[in-house]
């Protein structure tokens, strides 16, 4: 046995008996289990972060690989995406668990999927100089870190001992670049001239003035013609909540918010425009052939396609194990990715060591923590052969530590 090995069942056995002499506030007292080191630049020019457990460390280190970051913001880490929707600390979480936690920005915002895996693997030699080699190292992503993450552990086994992605456009980059060109050419169609510009060319004065100028005046166009934002959802397959009509106008401004920061941006990143629909029939609408007719056509630059395939799709080719988290209802990233890539995995003969958990909830990357603590504890039972340890002791309340139990036990995680 190591002395790192030692050391963790020493360290879970104290763990255990505090557990049970200090039931009450535990949860309050591992939510803050953490201290974080000054931020600093590494190699690649992206600004890290590491934070370490207040307890003893167990010698594992969870990588956060964070989403999409408009291109028009410094470089720097996105404080707000180190939250789960409840307000959660994801930092706080995993040194909770004993587990060290490292983030970075990526040394560029926007379409940044080459950076972000590049900027996370340089993380793991980083950490390795300034605490340590780990015994495992777990890539964590969200959105676009999703897609960094699957990526980062197709491609770099040596480096991450499996991953989760979680709501990331893994089962096909092309086709997302697609769903956003689509929605936006039928935006156009059902409310010519409240956006200018088009699906493919956005003017810097409506960046400039989305929120001030262009989402109300888009608000007031869905309260006025209720009906035609009925069949932009229905012909563009968006999801909402059915419970709640009112997500179909949530739905289409988080989407067209994509269509009109990142298109000029990945233009420029992917050396042309990717976005193509001239061989689309477009189906679910009052008149098909009038919209087919009348919607605007645009054809992708053959150098941006070239791009996208050889360098931001999946292949499916796992050495080590990766975990998909992904709510069934997103509408900026739909769960369609999900059966895309399992199939991949299973035809690359990886499908074994791919799993994905199913959240039957509307929005993107909206998971409650005992969602992700389970994607985690998966991902940890597959590499290590062992439950996640003290997993209950860093939730909140007991109904998000019961509905941990619940879902641990359904998912296999638990007996």
């Amino acid at each position: 046995m190591t002395h790192r090995a030692s050391a963790r069942r020493a360290f879970t056995l104290r763990l255990l008996i505090l557990v049970a002499l200090v039931v009450a506030p535990l949860p309050a007292a591992f939510a803050a289990a953490g201290a974080c080191d000054p931020d600093f630049p590494h190699s690649t020019g992206a600004v890290g972060r590491i934070c370490m457990p207040l307890l003893e460390w167990n010698g594992d280190l969870v990588i956060f690989a964070h989403g999409y970051v408009a291109p028009f913001l410094p470089v720097g880490i996105p404080e707000d995406q180190l939250k789960l929707p409840d307000g959660s600390s994801i930092p706080d979480i995993v040194n909770g668990l004993g587990f060290a936690f490292a983030t970075t920005s990526y040394s560029k915002n926007g379409l940044a999927v080459l950076q972000g895996v590049a900027d996370v693997t340089d993380l793991v030699s980083e950490f390795t100089r300034r605490k340590g080699a780990p015994d495992h190292v777990y890539l964590i992503g969200a959105s676009e870190g999703g897609l960094v993450t699957a990526l980062g552990v197709e491609r770099s086994p040596e480096a991450f001992s499996g991953g989760v992605a979680t709501c990331g456009p893994v089962g096909n980059f092309r086709r997302q670049i697609n769903y956003w060109g689509d929605f936006r050419a039928l935006f156009d169609y059902y409310f010519p001239g409240v956006i200018p510009g088009s699906a493919v060319d956005i003017p810097a004065e409506v960046q400039l003035n989305w929120a001030k100028v262009y989402v109300p005046k888009i608000a007031g166009a869905f309260m006025a013609r209720p009906a035609a934002l009925n069949e932009l959802i229905r012909v563009s397959r968006a999801a909402y909540d059915t419970a709640a009509p009112a997500t179909k106008a949530e739905t289409a401004l988080g989407i067209l918010w994509y269509n009109v920061f990142a298109t000029q941006d990945g233009k420029q990143t992917l050396g042309g425009q990717p976005f193509d629909n001239t061989m689309r029939f477009y189906t679910g609408s009052s008149n098909d052939w009038r919209l087919n007719l009348l919607v605007k056509r645009y054809e992708a630059d053959y150098l941006a396609v070239a791009e996208i395939e050889a360098n931001y799709q999946t292949r499916g080719w796992l050495v080590a194990p990766l975990v998909t988290l992904h709510t069934t209802g997103d509408p900026i990233v739909p769960y369609w990715h999900e059966p895309l890539y399992t199939l991949k995995a299973l035809l690359g003969g990886s499908g074994l060591l791919h799993t994905n958990l199913p959240v039957f909830r509307y929005g993107h990357c909206n998971f409650e923590p005992a969602e992700a603590l389970v994607a985690l504890g998966l991902l940890v039972l597959k590499v290590e052969g062992r439950e996640l340890l003290n997993a209950e002791s860093v939730l909140a309340t007991e109904t998000a530590r019961a509905q941990f139990r619940s879902l641990a036990a359904s998912s296999g995680l638990r007996r």
